[in-house]
């Protein structure tokens, strides 16, 4: 060990505190090597680096991924949602256009299955002391299909457009109050800093694929994308059909190795079963999202492999806080103890899932609490508690729903539970565009109703959802939710960098929720994607993306 002991004391000379935090807690123990990896990919250790740390600390070098050994050449046909409305990087939201200009477009680093970033267009990124400023360095010789090389003046002007309020950015609720336009800012051709409103320990996930916005587009963007197309990506566009299709060819002036099929082709359905038709009729090789409930013939079907990746996707619930019978605390209590999430999670998912706890605090993250006691169902005392509020003779009220998913289903659970507590609930059910609305109150079901569900895709920290959903100015806070303690403790694990201190925080923040319970996180569900046997080398992600550089027939 003295020989590794001398090399750990070498790699730690030019290191941080808090980097040096990390290997300390790694070496004794308190950081597991998922977690290790994680946090230092996080402050832009390179993983070669983590892997010397890793070997220096006593333990094996972290494992090489295999590479599908596929032919090159092929044409891989995939089948999605079919993009609602025009598609825009800067405001699209939905998976379908999600999927498209992620085939042509590319992210300053990539959120992977375990939840470590990767770099992409950035080769690296270090925070200063206390994590209010991010310096990224960027990948030389990048290209975009247009043919200009990507510079730092295209991730300024990117990341500006991103975060400037006038652009209406799909973006702003992940940026609002980290990030503002004129906070990016071009050191050299091949440098961006970025000036946060204050600290984040976890900044760099919300400028990656996580974010899923933030593809670098040129500097010249005027949110023409479905004339251009221009990305830096592996892929170019060939043609594109709206409600239709679309179809791309491999780019050979990519930075990276070419990529390995020929061409991908799209199939745009405005439903699961017409795409589950087309797998299974060898039309398509590949189903990028396939829900559990609905496509439950195929998770079993040998015909087909399952790419299961865990995630913090979920089917929120909220309860109107300010008015109504869920202003009080003990009323949405009630409400949580009638569910029973192990017949959520077996049942209505079909077992791809994990429980949720009330809070935004999967099991996945790691600076989850894990010693915060999991709720179950508990009829008698929400009974209790519901007379405890006055409700001993029952009380009604409306959840509101989208068409989408097992969100309807879910919602018919919810009400037979709640019925044996005396909670008349009445459902109503919408059009999922309709449902959403403006996404303003006042001129959204989503953001107006008494009780809701909403789903919401995966993200690799739990930051967005902190803010977004639950502290008192967060836009998409529709529990109408305002704690002071609430918002004082997501702040401090915002700012917080050591798993440690996350922890902490992230413990005060799950046993609070639990007592105020103003949303219901009920379960977090597997993002599946079907796919021909004899197709090799998709990589999807949780967060609906879909990387087929390496892919091919084998």
């Amino acid at each position: 060990m003295t020989r590794n002991a001398n090399l750990l004391d070498d790699l730690r000379f030019s290191l941080t505190p808090v980097e040096n935090h990390l290997i300390d807690g790694y070496a004794d123990g308190r950081v597991n090597r998922r977690d290790f990896l994680r946090h230092g990919s996080l402050l832009g250790l390179s993983l070669p680096f983590l892997g010397q740390v890793a070997l220096a600390a006593g333990f094996g070098a972290a494992p090489s991924v295999a590479q599908a050994n596929v032919q090159p050449g092929a044409t891989i046909r995939v089948a999605g949602p079919a993009p609602e409305g025009a598609i825009d990087p800067v405001l699209s939201g939905n998976y379908g256009a999600i999927l498209m200009f992620q085939q042509v477009g590319e992210f300053l680093c990539v959120d992977g299955p375990d939840l470590l970033l990767k770099p992409s267009l950035a080769t690296s990124w270090k925070p200063n002391q206390d994590g209010t400023v991010w310096t990224f360095t960027l990948r030389k010789g990048v290209k975009f299909h247009s043919g200009g090389e990507m510079k730092a003046d295209d991730v300024v002007a990117t990341m500006d457009r991103l975060a400037d309020p006038k652009n209406s950015s799909n973006a702003l609720s992940v940026f609002k109050g980290i990030l503002q336009k004129g906070g990016i800012r071009k050191v050299d051709d091949y440098t961006v800093e970025f000036h946060l409103d204050g600290p984040n320990g976890n900044f760099p996930y919300l400028v990656s694929s996580d974010n899923y916005n933030t593809i670098i587009l040129p500097a010249s963007y005027s949110g023409d994308f479905e004339t251009t197309w221009d990305g830096t990506g592996s892929f170019r566009i060939e043609k594109f059909a709206r409600n239709v299709g679309a179809s791309f060819v491999r780019n050979d002036d990519y930075w990276g190795p070419k990529a390995l099929p020929a061409k991908t082709e799209f199939t745009f359905f405005q439903d699961i079963q017409p795409q589950i038709l087309a797998l299974q009729a060898g039309q398509v090789d590949i189903i990028n999202t396939l829900p559990a409930l609905a496509g439950v013939a195929l998770l079993s079907d040998p015909s087909f492999d399952i790419i299961s990746i865990k995630s913090t996707a979920n089917q929120a619930v909220h309860m109107h806080c300010q008015t109504g019978p869920f202003q009080d605390a003990r009323v949405r209590q009630a409400v949580a103890l009638s569910l029973d999430r192990e017949k959520l999670v077996k049942g209505l998912m079909k077992g791809r899932a994990v429980a949720g706890n009330d809070s935004p605090f999967a099991s996945i993250y790691p600076s989850t609490d894990p010693s915060v006691p999991q709720r179950k169902q508990d009829i008698q005392k929400a009974k209790e508690l519901l007379k405890a509020a006055g409700f001993e003779k029952g009380l009604q009220a409306t959840l509101t729903a989208p068409q989408a998913l097992e969100i309807p289903a879910f919602a018919q659970l919810i009400q037979s539970w709640v019925k044996e507590i005396g909670l008349d609930l009445k459902l109503n059910i919408m059009d999922r565009g309709a449902f959403f609305g403006d996404a303003v109150p006042g001129k959204s079901p989503w953001l107006d109703a008494e009780m809701g569900i909403a789903d919401w895709g995966h993200r690799g920290v739990p930051n967005v959802f902190l803010t977004a959903l639950l502290t008192s100015t967060g836009p998409w806070n529709a529990a109408k939710f305002q704690n002071k303690e609430y918002d004082t403790l997501a702040k401090s694990y915002i700012a917080s960098f050591d798993l440690d201190t996350q922890r902490e925080n992230a413990g005060k923040i799950q046993r609070l929720l639990l007592q105020e319970t103003p949303m219901l996180f009920s379960y977090f569900f597997d993002h599946l994607t079907a796919v021909k046997k004899g197709v090799v080398g998709v990589q999807p992600t949780a967060m609906g993306q879909l990387f087929l550089h390496g892919a091919g027939i084998s």
